[in-house]
């Protein structure tokens, strides 16, 4: 069994609600194990027999979509990839106080997506794409960011789910 770390996207916005004890236990039911969660946002450890992180992603959408009545993406990365990604974090391209977030990728974006990801200029908002993982920085509120997880996605043709650099970090450290 190889352990996997699951970020489920949009999992407790709006309708899309579930306590991580349930979640857990469908997990369970689906036939992973040693399941953990980590806040209320779609962050799980498990253990599956399956070789690949597109294959655990595709059981975990599956048991989950069943689940729960409503679409779920997984995005899935072993814990020394995720280590990797803290450890080689580059350094803000924007002024100190830029908060960090790191979207993840279920695939690699192909060449013309890279170059929309890594070319992205916009005032108080850079991104740099990593592998599987975009690193964005920004200095306004949220709210008011046009590279959001919506927008990512749609220039990286993939799913993907974002998290704040510190949930990421912690997740590395603890999970590693």
């Amino acid at each position: 069994m190889s352990t996997y770390l699951v970020f489920l996207r949009s999992i407790n916005v709006a309708s899309r609600f579930v306590k991580m004890e349930a979640l857990r236990g469908h997990l369970e039911a689906a036939g992973f194990g040693e399941v953990e969660t980590h806040i209320q946002s779609g962050n799980v450890r498990l253990t599956s027999g399956a070789r690949s992180t597109g294959k655990v992603a595709e059981a975990v959408e599956t048991a989950l979509n069943s689940a729960l009545g409503f679409d779920v993406k997984a995005v899935v990365r072993k814990p020394a990839e995720l280590l990797a990604t803290v450890e080689g974090a580059p350094a803000s391209p924007l002024e100190d106080g830029a908060r960090h977030y790191l979207t993840l990728l279920r695939d690699l974006p192909g060449a013309e997506a890279t170059e929309k990801l890594d070319g992205w200029d916009v005032d108080g908002e850079r991104l740099q794409l990593a592998g599987r993982d975009v690193h964005v920085w920004i200095t306004k509120p949220y709210n008011e960011v046009k590279a959001s997880n919506a927008r990512i996605e749609k220039l990286a043709g993939v799913a993907a789910t974002t998290r704040d650099w510190k949930v990421i970090s912690a997740l590395a450290a603890k999970w590693r």
